[in-house]
């Protein structure tokens, strides 16, 4: 039977043969068996899942928010490696940070495309690079390395449209996305390693 103290239901059990049972009416009553339903349909969660972790999301937007600055300010940040995988480098503060972090003892590595070997720019960038001791890989097949991805530490990774150039701070509409978040960052570090491993499409710059 269903009492009231005030204006609170209470539900008792019932008093019919099937004791296991219990039943509530009015309002009460909806609301248990819209709670049921949201259970059912896997909309209401009844026990937090211990996996959910918070992922930090930033977007950068160029011109205005200068993201390759933004970009190399997590260079100077990194603690044990920075994987770039980018179609254009060109830009002297993006080598300048790379050789920076290479000279304090990060695991420094650069993907890039063979077609831009052609700009004289990308080649002064590469050698500089190159003769800081930064190990470079450019593709061997026919198609584009297109990636902007870098990887920093298994905890920051980056992507969008943004080269690593001057135009693609300073003059370029550009997005950098930078995302705060081990499992991710850890996926995009693998990533980079299995092509970094692929004898077949990539081969070391000399």
């Amino acid at each position: 039977m269903l009492r009231r103290r005030g204006n609170l239901p209470k539900i008792m059990s019932a008093t019919s043969s099937n004791r296991n049972n219990a039943y509530v009416s009015g309002p009460l009553s909806r609301i248990c068996c819209i709670g049921v339903l949201l259970c059912s349909v896997g909309l209401l969660s009844v026990v937090p899942s211990r996996e959910a972790t918070a992922i930090s999301v930033e977007v950068w937007y160029g011109p205005e928010d200068q993201p390759l600055w933004r970009v190399t300010q997590l260079y100077d940040q990194a603690t044990r490696y920075i994987y770039v995988a980018v179609y254009g480098l060109t830009s002297p503060l993006a080598v300048k940070a790379l050789v920076a972090a290479e000279k304090r003892g990060i695991d420094v590595r650069v993907l890039t495309d063979r077609e831009r070997l052609n700009d004289h720019k990308q080649r002064a960038a590469l050698a500089a690079l190159r003769q800081a001791g930064i190990p470079i890989k450019i593709n061997r097949h026919d198609s584009l390395m297109h990636l902007k991805q870098v990887v920093i530490d298994d905890e920051v990774n980056t992507n969008g449209s943004m080269n690593h150039t001057t135009s693609g701070n300073r003059f370029n509409d550009e997005r950098v996305d930078v995302i705060r978040d081990h499992a991710l960052s850890a996926k995009a570090r693998e990533k980079f390693l299995s092509m970094w491993k692929d004898q077949e499409r990539f081969v070391e710059w000399k």
